[in-house]
């Protein structure tokens, strides 16, 4: 990326984008709050502000089809749009001053709407914009069926270990927030401590038998049977992660204590149920959706026998997008649904388990965040020659603004721990994991 000096010294005023900056003023509620250079070499805005490059009349069309973040993606992950420099601080520039100028739900005059319909008319930008990026999911079916579950996840895990075996740590895989002893805890060992807590709150022991459902790329199905001694199922509906989870699983010689099955999680239970000691679900519950999470937690309930404990580590979200907003649901994880942890509890509840413990975790994701991201950087020329750049540029924007969602609070992550009445269920009387 060029440095927002160089492109300050080498746009020329008015033009394009000066006609831009007026046509959004009465939008953004005052003056440009970035450095705006259009694809004319114009420029307008701030000289020492973040720098926006709109290198094609498409960016403006995309965002006049698909007004705020949805356009937006659009135009950056097709490099129609560049963002020069620090990303995550262009991002929190534009969030601040959106706050600041109170622009969260406001609407638009009339006038104002008239007055960028004739500078898009001046522009020549009515046209309709390019297709939608390949990287954006195009699902069809009826919501959270099984069929379309598959394709949804496969969207996201199916692209291949290698990708993610760049962005993720190479030893465990996991992809989800790690437990950090402190803010400069190596990625890897953040993560295993991580599997280490959810193995000590299950009280695993050798010969138990635990479900784990969404298992990933098998980080707490191997933990689990290596370091613990269980005797394991995993399941995933993500075919490349079974076949990779299989091969590490042979690679570790635990091919004998873990299974891993390509399964829905509504069909994990065995009719008889209740045949695990323990269930784990790490950050799955997200993906199963607002009306089927009662069926979600019915399954968490049935699997574990009683006196049994279960533990669902889970994102939450509170405000207008459960789905974490137009970007996330379009290119990362369609159909993704979250809402707040009391929410959840009670849903776990309702299903007959009772709740005993729920760790927050949030600044753990921010820092585990910032090793993917770090991870992701230095490996980024490999990662481009795998998979391309628009993708590439479809994770740097979900990094940095997964990042900025969990340190601003707009995010969260639980460990909620539970157990199955009906038999001795007694906990430590102090957390001694």
């Amino acid at each position: 990326m060029s440095s927002t000096r160089e492109h300050s010294r080498e746009a020329t005023p008015g033009g394009i984008a000066s006609r831009l900056a007026e046509a959004l003023r009465p939008f953004i509620g005052g003056d440009l709050p970035v450095r705006l250079i259009a694809w004319d070499g114009s420029a307008a805005g701030p000289e020492l502000g973040p720098v926006v490059e709109l290198r094609s009349p498409d960016a403006l069309r995309r965002l006049l089809w698909h007004p705020g973040e949805l356009g937006a993606a659009q135009a950056y992950v097709t490099g129609e749009l560049e963002v020069h420099g620090d990303l995550d601080a262009a991002l929190t520039h534009a969030f601040a001053v959106a706050a600041e100028r109170g622009l969260s739900g406001r609407r638009p005059s009339l006038k104002a709407i008239a007055g960028a319909v004739r500078a898009a008319i001046g522009l020549d930008l009515l046209g309709r914009p390019p297709a939608p990026p390949a990287t954006q999911a195009q699902l069809g079916g009826r919501l959270h069926s099984k069929g379309r579950d598959r394709r949804a996840i496969s969207h996201h895990y199916d692209t291949t270990a290698e990708f993610y075996s760049l962005i993720l740590d190479e030893q465990t895989m996991a992809y989800s927030s790690g437990y950090h002893s402190s803010p400069t805890a190596p990625l890897e060992e953040a993560q295993n401590a991580k599997l280490d807590l959810v193995c000590r709150k299950l009280g695993l022991e050798p010969g138990m038998r635990l479900l784990d459902v969404g298992c990933g790329w098998g980080s707490l199905s191997l933990h689990a049977a290596e370091q613990f001694g269980a005797r394991v199922v995993g399941v995933t509906i993500s075919a490349e992660q079974k076949r990779f989870a299989e091969a590490a699983a042979r690679r570790r010689g635990l091919s004998d204590r873990v299974e891993f099955q390509l399964c829905d999680y509504r069909d994990a239970v065995p009719l008889r149920g209740a045949e695990y000691d323990a269930v784990a679900s790490l950050e799955m519950g997200e993906h199963v959706g607002e009306k089927n999470y009662p069926t979600y937690a019915k399954v968490l309930h049935d699997a574990v026998r009683p006196g049994g404990r279960v533990l669902v580590q889970q994102m939450s979200r509170t405000g207008k997008w459960p789905g974490g907003g137009p970007f996330i649901e379009s290119f990362i994880a369609p159909d993704m649904y979250m809402r707040p942890v009391g929410a959840t509890v009670a849903l776990l509840e309702e299903a007959g388990l009772e709740v005993r413990d729920v760790h927050a975790l949030r600044e753990h994701y921010v820092l585990t965040v910032a090793g993917w991201l770090e991870r992701f950087e230095a490996n980024v020329e490999a990662i481009t020659a795998l998979v391309g750049e628009e993708l590439v540029r479809v994770w740097r924007l979900y990094l940095v603004g997964g990042s900025m969602a969990f340190r601003d609070g707009r995010m969260g992550v639980d460990q909620m721990l539970m157990v199955r009445p009906g038999a001795d269920h007694s906990l430590h009387w102090t957390r001694s994991w």
